[in-house]
């Protein structure tokens, strides 16, 4: 089998070791005679791998089901642009746009209530987003809650650190959830697609403050959209995406063997050695502020066609895909989550050295 080297923004790569684990259950899972993908939501067997799911991701998070509840979901992140406006929107929230997907989360929110922009990436072409410094000059007090997405995927910009913010907070993290140290009992919600460090395309994490259920709005609440109706049913209101969660269990345990800080440290590691690499090259050029440059996904563009021509068979006889950049804003994007390995890096980076000098 040639190996690829997977770049891929999402669905992206997952550990091999949890690829066969998943690959096996779909034949027989835990010896039962039966598949993953054909056992009850309601059987003792998948009960287990949802409660173990669960209990995980608080874990993972350094939180406790005492204070907080965990939630795996349908829609993707797309869907929580609406559900978290549903529920908790009131009088007005507040948000921070750094880039597609935090507008659209704004537009959905518009449908919904009063929404103020406390900053708008699109100012600055969103290259780059809010430090802690200037989070704290932002008028975020007295909002039903502020919004922000964490890791811009598609502009390769991320938050570094987070200020304690004047009103609840609601975060989508998407793209850069478990890769590194966080402290996530600062914030009130937190949601992710699972295709990117969780588990495959198919289901969604949300992790919600026990105490900000309470603030849920009062009013004829749609039952599939009323975040209470899925936690008294653990879940389980409607048939769950049995084979995204149990295959996102495995990557979980897989993150918990390997540690939050190794993961850390490789993932730092992975993004240094390729920013080094254009920061010195004369034809490739990163699109980030330095300040704010995602560990997650690395964008950059190359100014001369005949470069990029060259680049881009390169890559293709080295096995490298995923390389292209979000069709909206072109150039390259190398998406690295934390199952991408230093080696695939390094490959991707002799590329650009190679095309740099040829």
């Amino acid at each position: 089998m040639i190996k690829s080297h997977n770049f891929g923004a999402g669905p992206c790569i997952l550990p091999s070791t949890v690829f066969e684990e998943a690959a096996e259950a779909v034949k027989n899972f835990n010896g039962s005679g039966l598949s993953i993908l054909e056992i009850s939501h309601r059987s003792k067997a998948f009960v287990e791998v949802i409660e173990e799911a669960r209990d995980l991701l608080l874990k993972l998070m350094g939180l406790s089901s005492k204070t907080h509840t965990a939630l795996f979901m349908h829609g993707g992140a797309s869907l929580q642009f609406a559900m978290a406006p549903y529920n908790f929107l009131s009088k007005g929230a507040g948000y921070i746009n750094t880039g597609v997907w935090s507008k659209k989360a704004i537009a959905e929110a518009k449908k919904i209530g009063a929404v103020s922009l406390l900053f708008d990436g699109e100012t600055v072409d969103y290259k780059s987003v809010p430090n802690k410094k200037e989070l704290e000059t932002l008028p975020t007090k007295g909002y039903d809650y502020i919004h922000l997405t964490s890791n811009n995927t598609i502009y390769g910009t991320q938050f570094k650190e987070f200020d304690t913010l004047g009103s609840p907070s609601i975060i989508d993290m998407s793209s850069d959830i478990f890769s590194t140290f966080r402290d996530y009992s600062q914030f009130d919600l937190i949601y992710a697609g699972a295709q990117k460090n969780i588990g495959p395309a198919g289901t969604t994490i949300v992790v919600i403050k026990n105490q900000f259920i309470e603030q849920i709005v009062s009013r004829n609440q749609l039952s599939m959209l009323d975040y209470r109706k899925h936690i008294e049913a653990d879940s389980m209101f409607n048939t769950p995406t049995v084979f995204s969660i149990y295959t996102s269990l495995l990557n979980l345990k897989w993150l918990e063997e390997k540690t939050i800080s190794v993961i850390s440290e490789n993932n730092a590691k992975k993004a240094a050695l390729l920013y080094d690499t254009l920061d010195k090259s004369a034809h490739f050029k990163g699109f980030a502020g330095r300040e704010c440059r995602s560990e997650m996904n690395i964008t950059f563009t190359i100014e001369n066609p005949a470069i990029a021509e060259a680049f881009d068979l390169k890559c293709k006889e080295e096995n490298i895909v995923g390389i292209k950049g979000h069709r909206l804003v072109g150039g390259y994007r190398a998406s690295m989550y934390n199952a991408l390995s230093l080696e695939s890096v390094k490959v991707l980076t002799d590329i650009i050295e190679y095309t740099d000098n040829a």
